[in-house]
């Protein structure tokens, strides 16, 4: 979904470059009562591909997307552009929905990174999206060894795309010195996400599909028949998709407690394309480090460097604040990484920061379902900042509930709702800072090859059930 109205003058880097992209002209807004087959709440990713995929099977059917603001603005034109799949998250897919589902999920990623490069060129949407893997490093010794399980389980199912490097082609290839053991997959992307957001809003408009901008849905009545109320309108859908993700907790409070929100803050530095070929950052691929609240970093095809962590900002009662739509609060944070990160660039100011919300299950996965359980209407969220390739899979899960079919998308793992809550206000809130802070101390004691103390390595250990965030992409 968009900005808070009261912030649309801010727009994160990403969004901006790909609006001025665009030529010029004013949004779609709903003005006038309408009927449609399918009403898709959200114009990000997730709303996106479910459209596309409703139209690829049924082009007759008519397909209404709204959104608070322009489509991409929200997470999906704000994240690190990190296209990455879920075979690091084996274990947990394992845990929580078995070995076979693991499996399959693990090669539904690894064929939506296929799928999403194959639908950009087909379509000829330019989101500088490059085929060029990702690279998991250790940072400092502590992190060394903490692909090892994992990679173990990987192996044994025969799904293992990753491949350790030697120490000094990790530094070479990641620009930086301070990576200690390195783990690379050919199975990963980087794309400018905006790009990606707003190239699928053209095609999604050039299959049929009706798409309003600035147009909020303030309230869902779901009594039959289901009326969606807009400020200038009112929609009559046959069946609803709920794709607001971190937004959906706005208007359905009953999702508070199922999703933690929190931040990621990104920093883009001006072009500086000889210094990043000089230092061996010339192919776009991420580079991740493999602390709790991570590091994720990439070059860009015009020479710039964009740098996000993790974990910083976590809302008291899940609320989307102006936090969300300004220049990021964590700034001297991420200043601090990247110098260390890379200290010949000490100098290099950047050109903008910005913030992304993130919101977490308690899985650490994402889940979809009935609201509800009505029929006509379905709902996803819950990426835990890793969502630019997982939509794809939301897509066909949201699509097949739509189209009331049985097949590996309905019978997913992944359709079971919400699995277990995070406490309430203001337990949540709380827990979630004093771990966050646990976090910071230990992993800064590991960075200078220091023992953490006791207590934060305790603490630490409640990351899984209150604050642990992955990299936002």
């Amino acid at each position: 979904m968009s900005t808070p109205a009261e912030d649309k003058s801010f727009q994160p880097y990403w969004f901006a470059e790909a609006m001025q992209r665009e030529l010029g002209g004013q949004p779609n807004v709903l003005d006038s009562d309408i009927q449609t087959d399918v009403c898709i709440v959200g114009g990000g990713y997730t709303g996106l591909w479910t459209a596309i995929l409703l139209k690829q099977q049924q082009p007759n059917l008519d397909v209404v997307i709204i959104d608070k603001g322009l489509c991409g603005s929200g997470a999906s034109g704000r994240n690190g552009g990190c296209l990455t799949t879920w075979s690091t998250k084996y274990n947990s897919l394992k845990k929580f929905y078995g070995e076979q589902e693991a499996i399959r999920l693990v090669k539904a990623s690894e064929q939506a990174v296929y799928a999403i490069d194959r639908f950009c060129k087909e379509h000829d949407i330019d989101a500088q999206l490059r085929m060029n893997g990702t690279l998991y490093t250790a940072t400092n010794s502590a992190q060394k060894g903490a692909m090892d399980s994992v990679l173990a389980q990987l192996d044994k199912e025969q799904i293992n795309s990753w491949q350790k490097w030697q120490q000094a082609r990790v530094q070479h290839e990641s620009g930086s010195t301070l990576h200690q053991e390195g783990f690379y997959s050919p199975v990963a992307a980087s794309v400018q996400p905006a790009m990606l957001a707003r190239g699928l809003k053209q095609v999604a408009e050039k299959m049929g599909v009706r798409i309003y901008e600035d147009t909020p849905m303030e309230n869902l009545h779901a009594e039959t028949p289901i009326t969606i109320t807009t400020p200038n309108a009112t929609i009559h859908p046959g069946k609803v998709v709920l794709a607001l993700n971190a937004w959906m907790l706005e208007k359905f409070p009953q999702f508070k407690r199922s999703v933690v929100l929190v931040s990621s803050d990104m920093a883009i530095t001006q072009p500086i394309p000889k210094k990043l070929t000089a230092m061996g950052l010339t192919d776009g691929k991420n580079v991740v480090d493999l602390r709790t609240f991570v590091h994720y970093y990439r070059s860009t095809p015009d020479g710039r460097l964009m740098l996000g962590k993790g974990g910083n900002y976590f809302p008291f009662a899940n609320k989307i604040s102006k936090v969300f739509d300004q220049p990021s609060r964590y700034t001297r944070i991420l200043r601090r990484s990247f110098n260390r990160l890379f200290p010949s660039l000490q100098d290099e100011t950047f050109a903008a920061t910005w913030t992304g919300a993130s919101d977490r299950s308690t899985t650490g996965l994402p889940f979809f379902g009935k609201l509800n359980d009505h029929d006509d209407i379905v709902y996803g969220l819950g990426y835990s900042g890793s969502g630019v390739a997982q939509t794809w899979i939301g897509g066909q899960i949201l699509a097949s509930m739509t189209l009331n079919q049985n097949n590996q998308w309905t019978e997913c793992g992944l359709v079971s709702g919400p699995r277990g809550q995070f406490p309430p206000e203001p337990i949540r809130w709380l827990g979630a800072l004093t771990v966050r802070n646990a976090i910071r101390r230990k992993e800064h004691a590991e960075d200078c090859d220091r023992k953490p103390l006791w207590l934060d390595k305790q603490l630490a250990k409640f990351a899984n059930a209150v604050a642990k965030t992955d990299k936002n992409n």
